[in-house]
Parts: C-alpha cells; structure tokens; sequence
C-alpha cells in the first residue's frame, strides 16, 4: 500500500508580519530644528516682552501719606485699560495713524509695483543698478532720513522751499495741516524700495514659459503684466500690505525727529509716541497697557486683513 502523496508533503512553516515601527520613532523632527532658530528668539523677544508688559499692566504705583510718602505697586486688575480706552489723546492718535495708513499704504505699495514690474519688464536696461538704487533709502538709518528730510521741510534752509516761495506756491510742510503727509512722504521714500524688492523677488518667481506663451497669442507687455504678473503676485502684495500695516500702527521714529524742530507733533501724536511720553514721565503701568492695547489692535488688523484678502481670492 503506497502513502499519498499529497500527505508526505510538508506544510510550508507560517510566516510572520515584520514588526511594526512606532510612529513615534519614525517621526522626522527635522523640521523642528530647522525651526528653533526663529522660534527661540521669538519667544525671548517677543512673547515673553509682552507677556511682561501686560503683567505690569495690571498694576499700579501708589503713594501712602502723601505726596512725599512710601510708592507701593498694588494690583489695579483692568482699570488701566479702562483708563486707556477713555484717553481722548490716545483715541486720537489711533484715529490719525489709520487715516495715515489708508492712504499711505496703498501708494507706498502701488509705487513698489510699478517699480517691481518696470525692472522685470523685458526693456529694462541697468537693472542691477536701478534695483540698488531704489533700495538704498531703506539701509538709511530711520533717524538720518527723518533729519534729512527735516532740513527739507525746514523754511529756514530748505532750498526746495526757497524754489516755491520763488514761483509764489510755498507749502508750510511743519504745519499741522501738513505734517501728516510729511512724515509720510518720508515713509514712503524709506519703504518703497523693500516692498519693492519683496515683489521682484516674486516676480522672478514666476515661469518664464508663461511669457513666452502669452506673447505667442499677441498679449502686448502691458496686458502680461496687467492679466498675469499682478494675479500670480497677489500673494507678495497682501505679505507687503501686512507688513505696512503693522508698521504703520508702530510709527514713531519720524514723528519724534520732527517733534524737535516743528509744535505741530504732539507728545500723543502717535500710540507709539503717547506710550513712550508715558513711560518716560515714569507710568509704566498706563504705558505698558497702552502697549498691550496697540499690539492687540495690530493683531486684529493684520488679521482682518488677511481674512478679507483671503475671501476675496476664494472668490
């Protein structure tokens, strides 16, 4: 009797799955060193900075027997907010600052595309030297340029007064109805030529096979730059939109040059202005709310800003 055949065969042996890798050991956190370097300076020098200021701005310095009597700190909770949100002075100085920017901002940035778009277009001749040139404002120290631009406005030595006081239309540019726009003609002249650069950059960006396919349909360089270029660089212009608004609720290196040569400036010219005043007559509690405050509403309005930019590019 013969066995079968298919019995004497031996079952192949079980095969076992490889083990699994835990997630975690197989996280890359590469990206997070690659992190550090910006994380670590911002908390050390921006979160913890505010942090501080709003702790001292639930506190207040008091004085027990008198004028001449001991200071003590004791805990205020939110009545230097309330104190800040009821200043006229400040409430004004807010008001002027948005006004600045509504109409600064978008001059400041329709000038830094022209520039942006005239450097990138194909006729452009000397582009590394008209690049350097319109950037250099910006590596001028912001109290130099302030100094400078005061000799100009100054009717006592500015020779472009002279010139329009000749030709009989001599503007009072210290003024208080025009110092506003001085300082930010001053500004202008400083940023135009970052936000400028921060545009080509973008521009460079973009592929040139685009161009070369546009210009094979007839497109003329006015309409690639109108119905290409400015589109695909919606995103550099909110980043430059983002970055003028958070300097303009932070003005305050013109103003205080001004303020030695002209009465128009005020001490609560700008928020900036008014809490440095205050922290230099030694309210550091009402200066560091009104800090808090200030940087608070920075944060509403970039974020606004995005949020309506964003909208309207989803539609």
């Amino acid at each position: 009797m013969t066995a079968d055949p298919l019995a004497a065969t031996a079952a192949p042996p079980a095969q076992t799955a490889p083990a699994r890798v835990p997630a975690r050991s197989r996280r890359n956190w590469a990206p997070v060193f690659f992190l550090l370097p910006f994380f670590v300076p911002f908390v050390l020098f921006t979160l913890v900075p505010v942090g501080y200021a709003f702790y001292q701005s639930l506190l207040r310095t008091e004085r027990t027997g008198g004028t001449f009597g001991r200071k003590t700190t004791v805990f205020a909770g939110l009545d230097q907010y309330k104190e800040v949100l009821g200043d006229g002075e400040f409430l004004g100085s807010v008001g002027r600052v948005l006004v600045f920017g509504l109409v600064q901002i978008p001059v400041m940035l329709l000038l830094a595309l022209v520039l942006a778009l005239l450097l990138d277009s194909t006729v452009a001749r000397l582009k590394r030297f008209f690049r350097i040139s319109f950037f250099v404002p910006y590596g001028i120290p912001g109290v130099v340029a302030a100094l400078m631009w005061a000799f100009l406005y100054d009717p006592r030595l500015s020779p472009i007064v002279d010139l329009l006081d000749k030709v009989g239309s001599a503007p009072d540019f210290l003024g208080s109805s025009m110092m506003l726009w001085s300082i930010g003609n001053v500004v202008t002249w400083t940023y135009t030529g970052y936000n400028m650069l921060i545009i080509y950059a973008a521009l460079q960006a973009i592929p040139s096979d685009i161009y070369e396919a546009a210009r094979m349909d007839g497109a003329s360089e006015a309409k690639i730059a109108w119905r290409i270029k400015v589109p695909i660089l919606r995103p550099a212009l909110i980043l430059t939109g983002v970055f003028s608004i958070i300097g303009t609720l932070q003005l305050f290196t013109e103003p205080q040059v001004l303020r030695s040569i002209s009465t128009s400036v005020t001490s609560t010219y700008t928020p900036n202005l008014a809490a440095y005043s205050l922290a230099s007559a030694n309210n550091y509690s009402e200066a560091a709310a009104m800090s808090v405050t200030l940087a608070l509403a920075t944060f509403v309005l970039s974020f606004g800003f995005l949020k309506l930019t964003g909208r309207k590019a989803e539609s």
